[in-house]
């Protein structure tokens, strides 16, 4: 397995070399946005760098399925599923914000293969095997060792991802850390794979959000489950944990039960 993992990383890498150019030849410049069904934006460049993968997954591997945020799904039952997102991030692309990324995961029987972060702005990419440790641009990052709830810096993307219900169970949570911010999209958790931030608390996500991203943070030390603990699947309902240390998801994880209980 491991040869044929190098090569989807190999492949991988290089359709990202591909889509990174095609942001940075849009980020910063006036380009149209739609709204979605669901009122998030959506630009040419998200569809764009969608595009290029899937064509790029279906020349390479026909039989490989595919769930993209902006092109729908197909063969979702094969052994293996690319999960695609191709800006993570919109409203910060958009907006001239640097932090927005691209998403990219290799599912095996729903089960992850490898993570990546690309963050073309930055020029960083952060990638993880599962089962291995995690690299930014091919050097090891592990998270920090913040345990205590009170010793932690904790983020969210914005309030707005929350139900009034879920956001009195962030809001408890983050006055009893450290101190809260809000913004980063996918790089929040790149971040909190290279140490600098302790805790990510969200909801609302889809599986091409958080799916690519489990693999970083844990390959690094963390944990990252549903808001029960549970472990990430196609099927989880988009409410996640990120932490630096199983101690600190434990804690996490008891308020939260406390709240939604």
């Amino acid at each position: 397995m491991k040869n044929s993992v190098d090569s989807y990383l190999q492949f991988a890498n290089s359709v990202l070399d591909e889509t990174r150019r095609i942001g940075i030849d849009y980020f910063h410049q006036s380009i149209a946005v739609t709204q979605k069904s669901d009122a998030s934006p959506v630009t040419i460049a998200d569809l764009e760098i969608e595009a290029l993968i899937r064509d790029r997954i279906m020349q390479r591997y026909p039989r490989h399925g595919i769930l993209g945020e902006e092109h729908g799904a197909v063969s979702l039952d094969a052994e293996f599923c690319w999960v695609l997102d191709p800006i993570d991030g919109t409203k910060s692309f958009i907006s001239g914000m640097p932090l927005w990324g691209t998403l990219v995961a290799l599912l095996q029987n729903s089960q992850p293969v490898f993570g990546i972060i690309d963050i073309p702005a930055l020029k960083e990419r952060f990638l993880s095997v599962a089962g291995t440790g995690t690299t930014r641009n091919g050097e090891s990052i592990s998270t920090s060792n913040r345990s205590e709830l009170g010793d932690c810096n904790l983020f969210a993307t914005s309030p707005d991802m929350f139900t009034a219900a879920e956001y009195e169970v962030f809001n408890s949570l983050s006055q009893q850390a450290r101190f809260r911010r809000f913004g980063g999209d996918c790089y929040s958790y790149a971040m909190l794979a290279a140490g600098k931030i302790d805790a990510v608390i969200e909801a609302g996500l889809k599986p091409y959000d958080y799916l690519p991203l489990a693999p970083i943070v844990t390959g690094a030390g963390g944990v990252m489950t549903d808001w029960f603990g549970q472990p990430l699947t196609p099927k989880s309902d988009g409410r996640v944990i990120a932490a630096a240390t199983p101690e600190l998801h434990r804690s996490l994880l008891q308020e939260t039960s406390k709240l939604i209980a």
